[in-house]
């Protein structure tokens, strides 16, 4: 009996052949960031709202990664808010078509 293992392509959302799967994949990493800092600097969720200017259910959705109703804009927004720069660097591609990517440097 052999295990099929497929190898991912990085992309979680992609791979399980999602609609939008590269905006999916950036929304959460920019989440996930948003997040990270929120729970560093211990706030609660209605602290939280006053910071990134939205409700506090929004602030509920948002650690519960429901980002359906958030743009990357907005979540790039709420880093700034959380005092962080965020940079968007534009570069050739080494393959046939471009990608996008999101890191998060601490």
């Amino acid at each position: 009996m052999a295990n099929d293992i497929t190898e991912g392509t990085g992309n979680v959302f992609a791979d399980l052949g999602l609609p939008d799967a590269t905006d999916r994949q950036t929304k959460t990493r920019l989440a996930m960031a948003v997040n990270a800092l929120l729970k560093e600097r211990r706030l609660k969720q209605t602290d939280s709202a006053i910071i990134l200017r939205i409700p506090q259910s929004k602030v509920s959705a948002l650690a519960n990664y429901r980002l359906d109703h958030f743009s990357v804009e907005k979540l790039m927004s709420f880093l700034n808010a959380l005092e962080q720069d965020v940079e968007i660097v534009i570069r050739p591609s080494r393959e046939a078509v471009g990608h996008t990517s999101v890191f998060a440097l601490t």
